[in-house]
């Protein structure tokens, strides 16, 4: 009874058919009649369930065969006030698991319009001048979600022809920021960055006094390790120095310090950038590509002496004779 294929229809056909002749002809006993009377009963009430290819009944329950041509379901429904009605078809699924309708298709890349037509697995049309379709969560605070494969900036969401504000959409918020905001936030943004190649494209310059600390800048420089880890002195520029010409002189100073150091006449300097792979800065924080070393030294090319400028250990002016220093750094050149 659950056969749909050809054969088994056809040799329904013949038995009804058989039934029929013996009937006509009187043959067999009662018996015999009241058994073709059910026969054909059976054969009116089961035949139509029992196939359901292309122009037969749809069953419920199983998987109907496969249809060679559109299945057609047309009414002409009002539209109503109450829970139902206005609509030509109606599926819903009780299960608190949900599942209403499910529609599965094997189209390739294109849309109805293409050539040749790529139909999409669902297709809502309005004829007239209302609204293709409605999505509704009751309780949901999701309505719902578009997904491409596995995503990514080259799979799209969905294409549109209109160009319309689409009211509800909250257009005027990006990453939570307002329209006030991004502009703002443009704004400060263009500035720094201004300021930045501004900086880039003038020359700069520190002065370092003989205790390792920051006298006068131009701007941008911050004093990491100066006469603390050794007898040189590391400074961050603020941005990338492997680009820049460093230059570097000897301050004259003939007046002591705060501390009692005689000032200098002479000596030399010479500086590098750390982030340069023939410069090897050692004290932490230092191996960076904003960092530069200062090393001052004694005209003779000798350190300068811890023991004071008598160069006598233990009599109390054993305190090392730092450089005051003028760094330069110059505009940012190509890389």
């Amino acid at each position: 009874m659950g056969h749909v294929d050809g054969q088994h229809t056809d040799e329904h056909h013949e038995d009804a058919g058989r039934l029929r002749r013996a009937w006509r002809r009187g043959d067999g006993s009662p018996r015999m009649r009241q058994v073709i009377v059910a026969a054909g009963i059976i054969g009116v009430v089961v035949a139509p369930a029992g196939m359901a290819a292309t122009g037969q009944s749809l069953r419920e329950g199983v998987r109907n065969g496969t249809a060679t041509k559109e299945t057609e379901i047309v009414s002409r429904n009002g539209a109503a006030t109450g829970i139902k009605g206005g609509y030509a078809t109606r599926q819903s699924n009780l299960s608190a698991s949900g599942g209403g309708a499910i529609y599965g298709c094997r189209s390739g890349v294109g849309s109805s319009s293409s050539t040749p037509p790529q139909n999409p697995c669902v297709r809502a049309n309005n004829l007239a001048r209302g609204l293709a379709f409605e999505f509704n969560a009751t309780d949901g605070n999701l309505v719902g979600t578009f997904t491409a494969g596995s995503g990514g900036d080259s799979k799209k969401p969905f294409t549109t022809n209109a160009t319309g504000v689409a009211t509800g959409l909250n257009a005027d918020r990006v990453d939570g920021q307002d329209a006030a905001a991004i502009a703002k936030t443009a704004i400060d943004a263009a500035a720094t960055d201004a300021t930045t190649r501004a900086n880039a494209a003038k020359e700069r310059w520190v002065l370092i006094g003989a205790d390792g600390a920051i006298v006068k800048q131009s701007g941008g420089f911050t004093a990491v390790n100066c006469y603390q880890a050794n007898a040189n002195c590391y400074i961050s520029a603020g941005g990338d120095v492997t680009n820049r010409a460093i230059t570097t002189e000897i301050l004259t100073t003939n007046g002591a310090n705060d501390a009692g150091i005689p000032g200098e006449l002479s000596g030399d300097t010479s500086a590098a950038p750390c982030g340069l792979d023939l410069v090897a800065c050692v004290p932490p924080g230092t191996e960076a590509n904003n960092v530069f070393v200062v090393t001052p030294r004694n005209s003779d090319g000798t350190a300068v002496d811890p023991d004071g400028p008598d160069n006598i250990a233990g009599n109390g002016d054993d305190q090392v004779r730092n450089y005051s220093f003028y760094a330069k750094i110059s505009a940012a050149t190509a890389g």
